[in-house]
């Protein structure tokens, strides 16, 4: 008999407030690390010698953060169980010489970071956020959460030629945003008023990571306001469920695995750095904790050999104005559940047994899942879950939650799916 539901409505409502409190994947892991304090978490240190002892741990590295929990009398090879997720969404990024404008406008220099719908931040206010780098190799985390910057869209006046042709847009020339007026163009202006606002001394800052974000809040949306609409759900809606389902896991007793998750940076331009899923971090850390209870390499493999990891991240549901973008037999619904995400080519890593690892977790938890096959015609993109497949030998599932407007500036989903994500992946956790 399945289990009943853990987490509700209440969850989502949760789910908005970490989305507007994480517009970077650096806040995005501060908070979570604040979550997993508050439920008996510690923080250990990668240039510290670790120990063996039980209980939960993190290890925080730039935009990324791992967090396990070790049970009580667990074996140096006991397996772990992992959901796996990213920290980061496409936007608009600033350039190292920020400070840049014309005909009147002080604007900011950014480049574009992944994949964005370019369309969807046009004429949208928008903040600033990030990491600032101070002289003495200390961070500070800064966020302008009002109405700074706005990229204007051209007149239809200018441009007869947009309705019949369609909006075309150039990276370089077309995505400058606006942030004032004046011809004054100076060095520094902008790295200046970030100082001013994080009360810092002038000239204090020496490096940033900085990122524009949509400052229109997270909402409820319809008219039995059955959706959601909120920035960065690609993919901190699988940050935010993989936190509950393992603060839950860790409250457990007997607990036959190792419950972890992962929240990687940079998978939206591949994975490749060393907070991405592409790099040493996860593994490091998963070896780290078997070496650290007195296992050998030997109980490494035997470990590595019966873990199981879900990676979570959003997937397509069907969208009613272009339906014949889906495949004809797979059409996920908004809130119809969570969807198992398969693709023989490899850019997902599910296999059969697989489905059967994520569909015993949905059976105990009580929560429907779907299932997401991209058409034929139209190859679908990739996630974490092959990486960590092959880079660490581990099998591997994807999964999700069906949304609309996927990297767009805000992006929609149901109101259930999230809790119904946070229940199957807990159920899974806990084995």
């Amino acid at each position: 008999m399945s289990e009943p539901s853990r987490f509700d409505r209440g969850h989502t409502d949760d789910l908005l407030s970490f989305l507007a409190a994480s517009p970077t994947p650096y806040h995005a892991v501060a908070n979570t690390a604040e979550r997993l304090e508050k439920a008996g978490f510690r923080q250990v240190a990668e240039t510290d010698a670790w120990d063996g002892t039980s209980g939960g741990k993190y290890v925080l590295r730039g935009g990324a953060i791992v967090a396990w929990f070790v049970p009580e009398g667990a074996d140096p090879h006991t397996p772990f169980r992992i959901v796996g997720a990213h920290t980061d969404s496409p936007n608009l990024r600033v350039k190292p010489r920020p400070d840049t404008g014309g005909h009147g406008f002080r604007q900011v220099a950014v480049e574009i970071y992944g994949g964005p719908l370019l369309n969807s931040w046009l004429d949208r206010d928008l903040g600033l956020a990030g990491r600032l780098t101070l002289r003495d190799g200390s961070t500070r985390l800064v966020n302008v959460d009002r109405p700074l910057l706005r990229v204007p869209q051209l007149a239809i006046h200018l441009d007869r030629s947009v309705s019949a042709d369609g909006l075309k847009l150039d990276k370089q020339r077309h995505l400058q945003p606006i942030w004032g007026l004046g011809d004054d163009v100076r060095d520094g202006d902008l790295i200046a008023f970030l100082e001013e606002e994080s009360g810092l001394a002038p000239g204090e800052v020496t490096g940033w990571d900085l990122m524009t974000h949509s400052v229109e809040a997270p909402s409820y949306l319809g008219r039995d306001q059955e959706l959601v609409a909120a920035p960065r759900m690609d993919n901190l809606l699988s940050v935010h469920a993989g936190l509950a389902a393992l603060t839950l896991a860790a409250a457990r007793e007997n607990l036959p695995y190792i419950p972890v998750l992962a929240g990687f940076d940079h998978e939206e331009n591949g994975s490749q750095s060393d907070t991405g899923a592409d790099g040493p971090l996860l593994g490091g850390v998963l070896e780290r904790s078997v070496f650290a209870r007195g296992g050998s390499y030997e109980d490494r493999a035997r470990a590595f050999a019966g873990t199981v990891c879900l990676s979570s991240d959003t997937g397509h549901a069907v969208h009613p104005n272009y339906a014949e973008r889906h495949d004809p037999t797979h059409h996920p619904r908004v809130n119809g559940g969570p969807i198992l995400k398969v693709n023989v080519n490899n850019r997902y890593a599910t296999d059969g047994s697989g489905r059967a690892v994520f569909a015993a977790a949905c059976e105990k938890a009580g929560v429907p899942f779907q299932t997401f096959v991209s058409n034929n015609s139209m190859p679908c993109g990739t996630t974490i879950g092959p990486i960590t497949a092959a880079r660490h030998g581990i099998k591997t599932v994807d999964i999700g939650v069906a949304i609309l407007s996927m990297h767009s500036a805000r992006e929609l989903c149901g109101d259930r799916d999230p809790y119904l994500l946070a229940n199957a992946l807990a159920a899974f956790l806990e084995g």
